[in-house]
C-alpha cells in the first residue's frame, strides 16, 4: 500500500519537521498514524519529501525527513474547461479529473449551465471545486495540485483556446475522434466540456473560430461529469502519461 500524502505550504528545509494544522490533525487524530510509520509531504508544486514519524502530539506529528524528490510538471499540460453543472455533478467531475491527472480545471459559465455562479455564491462554489481537487490530489498521491481559477465566460474561454497549443471541444456531432487528432509536442492542450445541455451552437462557432477542433469520444453521449474524465484517459494514454 502506498504511503499517505499530506499537502503543506512549504517542505521542511532541514532533517526534521512538524506537521500541524488541519493536515496534522487528520494524520494524528483521524488516521491515527503512529511513531515509526512513514508518510509523504507535498507542496502541490512538484516537491515531495518522504518522512518517518518520530513523535505524535495533539493534532501534530514530529517528523524525520528520509528523502526528497521533485516531479516535473507534465508537458504538454492538459486543461479542462468544465461547463458549470447543477448539484454535485461538477464536483464529481473535478474529483475524477484530478485523480486521472488534469493540470487545470476552468469553470465555464456556459449558456446552457443551469447553475449560475454569481457574487459570494460563485466564490463559494469555486472554493468547493478547489477543495475537491485538493482532496482528490491527496487521494491520488499527486505532487502537483491542479489549478482552479475563477469561472470564465465564453469570450474568455475562446481567448484561452486561441492561446493554447491545441484546443478541443467535445461534441457528439463531431466527425473527428479524439483518438486520431494530432497532438502537439509541448504547450497547453485545452479541452472544453459542455454542461448538461451541451455546447450551444453559438458557443461552438466561437470556439471553432478561435481555432479549436470539435472531437468526439465515441458513439454514445456521456454526462458532463464523465466526459472530461474519458477525454483525459484518452489523452493520458496518447501523451505517454499512462
Amino acid at each position: 500500500m502506498s504511503l499517505p500524502l499530506f499537502l503543506v505550504e512549504s517542505l521542511p528545509t532541514g532533517e526534521a519537521g512538524t506537521l500541524t494544522g488541519p493536515e496534522g490533525h487528520h494524520a494524528a487524530t483521524v488516521q491515527r498514524l503512529g511513531v515509526g510509520e512513514s508518510l509523504i509531504l507535498a507542496d502541490g508544486k512538484g516537491g515531495t519529501a518522504t518522512a518517518s514519524i518520530t513523535a505524535v502530539g495533539r493534532g501534530s506529528l514530529e517528523l524525520r525527513i528520509l528523502s526528497r524528490g521533485y516531479e516535473r510538471q507534465p508537458d504538454p499540460s492538459v486543461t479542462v474547461v468544465q461547463g458549470i453543472a447543477k448539484g454535485e455533478r461538477g464536483e464529481l467531475a473535478v474529483q475524477a479529473m484530478t485523480e486521472v491527472g488534469v493540470d487545470t480545471i476552468v469553470p465555464w459559465a456556459a449558456a446552457r449551465s443551469v447553475a449560475q455562479w454569481r457574487g459570494e455564491r460563485g466564490d463559494r462554489s469555486r472554493e468547493r471545486w478547489a477543495s475537491t481537487a485538493r482532496e482528490a490530489a491527496k487521494q491520488a498521491r499527486r505532487a502537483w495540485l491542479p489549478e482552479v481559477p475563477s469561472a470564465e465566460a465564453t469570450g474568455a474561454v475562446a481567448a484561452r483556446l486561441t492561446a493554447s497549443a491545441l484546443g478541443l471541444v467535445l461534441h457528439e456531432e463531431a466527425d473527428a475522434p479524439l483518438s486520431a487528432v494530432e497532438l502537439p509536442p509541448a504547450g497547453e492542450i485545452t479541452v472544453v466540456v459542455g454542461p448538461e445541455g451541451g455546447v450551444a451552437p453559438a458557443e461552438l462557432a466561437a470556439f471553432t473560430a478561435a481555432g479549436a477542433v470539435p472531437v468526439r469520444l465515441g458513439t454514445s453521449v456521456l454526462r458532463t461529469s464523465t466526459a472530461g474524465v474519458a477525454a483525459l484517459a484518452v489523452l493520458s494514454l496518447r501523451l505517454g502519461r499512462w
